[in-house]
């Protein structure tokens, strides 16, 4: 039985080396270090959840799973910067199979008349190195209406994994769901959506 885990062992030493000897530098938040150009969404590292008030008793969340886009950046002049998502609502998920199917329903996201939203920036405005406002339009369940977030940029540096240049941003922002026509139950299901975005850009 010994000789059988000595293998075992001999090959956990090597991953266990192996991930040790993985190169790692914390991300700069430096932006005149960070490369100008065109990045596109990390799709396996980028969340976008939503919460609401359930009947006053706790915010429920959910999140949606396929999300891609693409961002222009400007370390040198943010402002000019523009980035554009697109969200598949039938990806939604809330760990509960029955009520995703209604989500996806016609009387609530109606994903099979409108598949997508999608997010294109109008505005990008530098408050600090680190944070700043992006203001564009939201378009869901066929309506489109300005959204701000707040973002904040959590630093770039080369992804030791994929061995591309990746930026880090996190947002957050709100919406009134009634305002793009999904108004079923409010005011038991509440009317604001809280919006988080976590997301990783990669060179292209």
């Amino acid at each position: 039985m010994r000789t059988r885990f000595i293998p075992l062992i001999a090959s956990a030493a090597i991953i266990t080396t192996s991930a040790c000897a993985l190169a790692f530098n914390a991300p700069s938040t430096s932006l005149t270090a960070t490369p100008s150009g065109a990045y596109e969404i990390d799709a396996s590292h980028t969340s976008v959840l939503f919460g609401i008030s359930h009947l006053g008793f706790s915010n429920y969340h959910g999140r949606f799973n396929t999300v891609s886009g693409d961002l222009n950046f400007d370390p040198k002049d943010p402002q000019k910067s523009t980035v554009n998502i697109t969200i598949d609502i039938a990806s939604i998920d809330t760990n509960h199979a029955e009520l995703e199917g209604k989500l996806k329903g016609a009387d609530w996201f109606d994903a099979a008349k409108f598949p997508t939203a999608t997010f294109t920036s109008t505005k990008v405005e530098k408050l600090s190195d680190t944070s700043g406002k992006v203001t564009g339009n939201l378009t869901l369940h066929g309506v489109t209406k300005p959204l701000t977030l707040d973002v904040t940029f959590n630093g770039a540096g080369d992804n030791p994994f994929s061995k591309k240049h990746t930026l880090g941003f996190s947002a957050k922002g709100s919406i009134k769901r009634s305002d793009f026509g999904i108004s079923q139950y409010i005011p038991a299901v509440g009317d604001d959506v809280a919006l988080n975005i976590e997301a990783e850009m990669q060179k292209k």
